[in-house]
C-alpha cells in the first residue's frame, strides 16, 4: 500500500497517527479482507478495534451487504445464545414470538463480536459450530439453520492464557486466531499522541466556538510520558475536558491559546499502580516492561505490608499464606476454615515468607540503584519512610554506608 492510498484510508476511518505497527495493522487489514477468512482482532481497550473491523468490511467482498457489530460483554449470559441465534415462540418465559439472531439477521454480510472472551463455554461451542459448518439451531428449536456470515471479532483478553485458565475453548481459540491483527497501545505510539491532541482539541473547540489548544515543549513531553492505560479512548475525554476548563470563546484577535506543564498537570489523570491491562500481547510475558513490573511488586508490598499493620493492631496470628503463584492470579484465593490445632499440636510461628522477602528486596535494590543509593530519594518512591526502608535493607546494603 502506497503512503497516499495509506493516507486517504485513515482519513476516511478518522485513523490519526503514523506509528509504523499502526500502518502494519491497516495493511493487513486491507489484504485479509477480500478473503473469507475469520479474523481476530487483538489489542487493549480503546486502541479503535472496531475502525479496523469496518475497513475489513468495506473492503471485502460483503461491502453490500449488512455489518453488524455486537459487544459480547455487554449481554446477559442468559440471553446470548437468543442474540446470537435468535429463538423460536413460546422456547422461554417472555418469548411470545419468534425472532431472528445476529447471524440470521447477517446472512451474506459481516458480523463483528467485540469482547469475544466474554462468551460462556456453552455459547462458544455453538460459535466453534456455525464458524466450521455455517450451521446452528435457535433457542427452543431443534431446525438446522444455515447462514453465510463473515465473523471479525476481537479481544482485549490474552486469549491463549485464558485458554491456559480454562475460560476459552482451545478449539475456537486455534478458529479464530487463524489470521490476527494486533493494534498497538497509545504508549508505544508515543509519537502520535499529540497529534491525537490536536485532532481532539480543534474538533471539540470547532463544534463549541472555543479557541482550540495548542501545547508548549514540556506540556507535550507530559503527555507522551504518560501511559494513557484507556488509550486512544482516554486520550479523547483528558483532551475535550482540558480544552473546556482551559480554553475560552473565540474572539476577533484570539482563536488559539498555549498551555504549559504547569497548567496540563493539574489535569492530568493520577497514575496509580496497578496491574497491567488485560491483553498483554501474543506472548507470555510480553507487553509488560520493567516499570510495569516494578509498579506491580511495589503494589504488593503495600498490600502486604497494610495486612502486616493491621495484624500487629489487633494481635491476631498471621493470615493464611498461599503458594506463591508462578503468574500473577486475576482472581481470589479460595480460603479454606481450618479447625484449631491441640495445644500439643500448635505449629512454631512459621518464618516470613520468603517469596515476600525475595521480592521486597529485588525492588529495594532497584529503586537504590536507580536513585544511586540515596535512601531518602528511595523511600519516597517507595512510599515508606527512610527509617522503615533502613529496616527492611538486604543485609549486605545494611553494611554500606
Amino acid at each position: 500500500m502506497d503512503t497516499q492510498e495509506l493516507i486517504t484510508l485513515k482519513n476516511k476511518y478518522g485513523i490519526i497517527g503514523n506509528d509504523p505497527a499502526l500502518n502494519r495493522a491497516i495493511d493487513m487489514a486491507v489484504r485479509l479482507a477480500p478473503t473469507d477468512l475469520t479474523i481476530l482482532i487483538t489489542g487493549e481497550s480503546g486502541v479503535g478495534k472496531e475502525s479496523i473491523a469496518r475497513m475489513i468490511h468495506q473492503y471485502s467482498t460483503r461491502r453490500t451487504a449488512k455489518y453488524e457489530p455486537l459487544n459480547c460483554g455487554a449481554i446477559p449470559e442468559g440471553t446470548v445464545d437468543s442474540e446470537l441465534f435468535g429463538h423460536v415462540r413460546g422456547s422461554f418465559t417472555g418469548a411470545i414470538e419468534s425472532r431472528s439472531g445476529y447471524f440470521e439477521a447477517t446472512d451474506g454480510g459481516t458480523l463483528f463480536l467485540d469482547e469475544v472472551a466474554e462468551l460462556p463455554p456453552a455459547s462458544q461451542a455453538k460459535l466453534l459450530r456455525v464458524l466450521q459448518t455455517g450451521e446452528y439451531i435457535k433457542v427452543g428449536s431443534t431446525k438446522v439453520e444455515h447462514c453465510d456470515v463473515r465473523v471479525v471479532a476481537a479481544t482485549n483478553v490474552d486469549l491463549s492464557y485464558a485458554v491456559a485458565r480454562g475460560k476459552f475453548r482451545e478449539d475456537l481459540y486455534y478458529r479464530l486466531c487463524g489470521a490476527q491483527i494486533r493494534i498497538p497501545p497509545l504508549r508505544d505510539r508515543k509519537d502520535d499522541i499529540y497529534l491525537l491532541f490536536r485532532k481532539f482539541t480543534t474538533d471539540f473547540a470547532y463544534k463549541n466556538s472555543m479557541c482550540k489548544v495548542s501545547l508548549t515543549h514540556d506540556a507535550i513531553a507530559l503527555i507522551r510520558n504518560y501511559r494513557w492505560p484507556g488509550n486512544v479512548r482516554q486520550l479523547e475525554n483528558f483532551t475535550k475536558y482540558l480544552t473546556a476548563m482551559e480554553s475560552e470563546k473565540i474572539t476577533p484577535v484570539s482563536e488559539k491559546i498555549e498551555l504549559d506543564a504547569a497548567t496540563v498537570a493539574q489535569y492530568m489523570p493520577k497514575e496509580e499502580a496497578s496491574v497491567p491491562a488485560r491483553f498483554t500481547g501474543e506472548g507470555s510475558g510480553e507487553g509488560i516492561s520493567q516499570s510495569e513490573k516494578q509498579a506491580i511488586y511495589k503494589a504488593l508490598l503495600d498490600l502486604k505490608r497494610e495486612i502486616d499493620d493491621v495484624r500487629d493492631k489487633i494481635g491476631t496470628a498471621p493470615l493464611p499464606q498461599s503458594p506463591a503463584p508462578v503468574a500473577f492470579r486475576t482472581e481470589a484465593p479460595e480460603w479454606q476454615d481450618h479447625t484449631e490445632p491441640e495445644p500439643e499440636d500448635q505449629p512454631q510461628e512459621a518464618p516470613e515468607d520468603l517469596s515476600w522477602k525475595k521480592t521486597e528486596d529485588e525492588l529495594i535494590r532497584k529503586v537504590l540503584e536507580k536513585w544511586g543509593g540515596n535512601r531518602k530519594k528511595a523511600a519516597d518512591e517507595l512510599g515508606i519512610s527512610e527509617r522503615t526502608l533502613y529496616r527492611k535493607l538486604p543485609d549486605d546494603l545494611k553494611k554500606k554506608k
